[in-house]
């Protein structure tokens, strides 16, 4: 995963996080509201978000690597969120999905375009049979989102995850290559 892999959507473009994108990345990730599901505490430094963009950027470099886009619409190249697959298990052909959107940008469908263009791209490029999510189970957006996409409810993971204070438990999902071709809307 030396070159980094920029995606094109009808709406959307997915590029590479830089140094530029910290100011937008601490107003998304600074957003109690928006992170509370997200499983980390929300930023509150432009340090954190600038840290942030080179823990993205070193994923492509870890033993089990993963890419992690950017995702701008196209007529701006402003970050609305990010979205990526990680955890990449060459071995077995399996990786983890993690996404995060601005709350200005929820319920207009970036996030279902963005996801469906990594997730083709990993079943490409990654060869992969397997992409799992862990989504919390009073996230209804990103429960829909997921279930959209074709992934299917495998369990719940208890107390999987601490952040604000407290255990959480999350569900699992998993999506096979032998789900995709994506579903139709």
């Amino acid at each position: 995963m030396s070159d980094f892999p920029t995606l094109q959507t009808q709406r959307l473009q997915l590029r590479e996080i830089t140094a530029a994108d910290a100011p937008a990345l601490l107003a998304i990730h600074g957003d109690a509201q928006a992170m509370r599901w997200f499983g980390n505490e929300p930023l509150t430094e432009l340090q954190q978000a600038e840290k942030l963009v080179d823990v993205f950027a070193a994923w492509r470099k870890l033993p089990n690597p993963g890419v992690r886009w950017g995702i701008a619409l196209h007529d701006s190249d402003a970050l609305i969120g990010s979205c990526g697959i990680f955890k990449w298990n060459r071995g077995w052909r399996c990786c983890t999905l993690g996404y995060e959107l601005a709350q200005h940008a929820w319920g207009q469908g970036y996030m279902r375009e963005a996801l469906t263009a990594a997730l083709d791209w990993g079943f490409e490029h990654m060869a992969l049979n397997r992409i799992e999510a862990q989504v919390h189970p009073d996230n209804a957006a990103s429960l829909k989102s997921v279930e959209k996409l074709g992934f299917v409810l495998e369990g719940r993971i208890r107390q999987a995850g601490f952040w604000l204070g407290q255990y959480h438990d999350l569900l699992q999902y998993g999506l096979l290559r032998s789900d995709y071709p994506r579903p139709t809307p």
